[in-house]
């Protein structure tokens, strides 16, 4: 016997009937679940963790919260030497730092748990592996805050529309290092590492690795930053790694590009690593902690895909039959997250944008496909970095004919005060056609990328840019710029 529950499924003996499952409660997961309740569909959503993943408790937020901290410590130094405020850096509370950094996120997680409940998402805590096309089997876990032993031990879900895939991804690990949570650490665990080491070996020059390279600087370490890449954020605009490379050297950091670890020792107090620099020599460092950002990789261990007919590829992704819903070769098994490979760029606002369309597409609606290309790419390091559309290389691999034009931040007032270089960059059609891509470096250029989205996003001209005024003086003094002089009417340029 069934009965009706108040989030819209039925359950019967320790099984729940919804319209959709969401597997994964993680930034793709909890989005498909909000928007689909929100449509009036019954949700059930099973995390076997946190509510929240990755990005909230060990990634985006609070790194973020740390390199804002870092900011504050960096300001210190600009002011005494820069600007003649008489002013000292102490010490770092580490104790405090963290305090605050784990406020912001039990302040997150406690209120999207209440949003979720507010929605009417019933959250199934546990592990759960696919049983069929429409069924799901979750092992034990229990809710948050309940009894121990409030919930059943196995519990079975049947999707009427579909399911949801958004089981998330964890960093890679390389061949015969261990990460120990302490010597050798992964971005997963680098901000729980105790203490503040001295110095650290980075291992990956993308995002990542450039961010924990930016924050272990400007919290006092002595950092050596090793990419295999010819260049720091290798996806990007070669003029971006230029810039960024530029910045993090001027910081003290050592940027080794072209580089490889050949093999590292873990030491009682830290790690001993070999690494082949670009000309063939190889360095010797002994260093506190050796932090490996060397990417991330899909979780799906323990889904048993093969049970709903599904396989991943040889990367580990779930690859969809139709991108614009994000459908698999099953119909009504759906993905979203770093389960999606390229080109979803694995990042927290395009799994946001990817729940948007899978739950829209279970409510019955039709909505318009992600636009891959419209995501904005940001690394929140000193400098920041911040990136939406097509480099101008990749622009002419597609076939476009190009014309580019850039601006130093540093030829406008507001960059002369914030002294950190940086520069605009702008690749459109040649003879005015639309802009395709937009390319920043500089102090807080995370956030005059979401004007850049929008160009970029609605096909714009740059003379339908060129007609709206910036504020001066700003930094998005310089993006105005540029697409005026791409308009024929340069103003502090030609």
């Amino acid at each position: 016997m069934s009965t009706d529950t108040a989030d819209g499924t039925d359950r019967v003996d320790g099984t729940d009937t919804a319209d959709v499952v969401v597997i994964g409660g993680g930034t793709g997961g909890y989005a498909t679940a909000l928007r689909a309740a929100a449509l009036g569909l019954g949700v059930v959503l099973v995390e076997r963790d946190k509510l929240g993943g990755t990005c909230l408790h060990r990634g985006c937020v609070p790194s973020k919260a740390m390199l804002h901290a870092a900011e504050l410590v960096d300001g210190i130094t600009e002011a005494r030497e820069r600007w003649g405020v008489r002013a000292t850096l102490d010490s770092v509370d580490w104790p405090a730092l963290v305090a605050t950094r784990d406020d912001i996120v039990s302040r997150n997680h406690s209120g999207l748990r209440a949003h979720l409940a507010e929605a009417g998402v019933r959250v199934r805590p546990g592990s759960a592996r696919l049983t069929g096309a429409r069924t799901v089997l979750v092992e034990a876990g229990r809710e948050e805050g309940s009894r121990a032993g409030s919930a059943p031990s196995v519990h079975h879900l049947t999707a009427r529309r579909g399911i949801v895939l958004a089981t998330g991804s964890r960093p890679r690990a390389l061949p015969g290092l261990v990460p120990d949570g302490r010597r050798v650490v992964t971005s997963d665990d680098a901000l729980f590492a105790p203490g503040l080491p001295d110095s650290v070996l980075v291992l990956g020059g993308g995002a990542i690795g450039v961010e924990y390279a930016s924050l272990h600087r400007s919290l006092g370490a002595e950092v050596t930053l090793v990419e295999a890449a010819e260049r720091l954020v290798p996806l990007e605009d070669p003029d971006v790694s230029r810039h960024l490379t530029r910045g993090l050297r001027g910081r003290g950091i050592d940027v080794r590009t072209g580089a490889r670890l050949l093999d590292a020792r873990v030491l009682d107090d830290g790690v001993r690593a070999r690494v082949r620099v670009a000309s063939g020599e190889t360095r010797t460092l002994t260093v506190r902690r050796l932090l490996v950002a060397v990417g991330r990789v899909p979780v799906t261990e323990g889904l048993d895909l093969a049970a709903a007919g599904l396989a991943a590829d040889a990367r580990g992704f779930v690859v969809p039959a139709d991108w614009d819903r994000l459908e698999t070769a099953v119909p009504g098994i759906h993905v979203v997250g770093d389960l999606l490979p390229p080109p979803s760029p694995g990042l927290a606002h395009a799994s946001f944008a990817e729940g948007l369309v899978v739950a829209e597409t279970l409510a019955g609606l039709r909505p318009a496909p992600v636009d891959y290309a419209a995501v904005p790419r940001v690394t929140y390091s000193s400098p920041q970095t911040a990136a939406v559309g097509l480099t101008a290389d990749e622009a002419r691999a597609r076939g476009h004919e190009v014309t580019v034009r850039g601006m130093p931040l540093t030829a406008l007032a507001k960059g002369m005060v914030h002294g950190r270089g940086g520069m605009a960059k702008v690749v459109a059609e040649a003879g005015g056609g639309r802009v395709l891509g937009v390319h920043l470096v500089g102090p807080q250029v995370s956030e005059l990328i979401a004007e850049a989205q929008l160009i970029v996003g609605w096909d714009a001209e740059p003379a339908d840019v060129a007609r709206h005024v910036h504020p001066h003086p700003t930094l998005s003094e310089a993006v105005g710029e540029v697409f005026l002089a791409l308009a024929g009417r340069g103003l502090h340029q030609r």
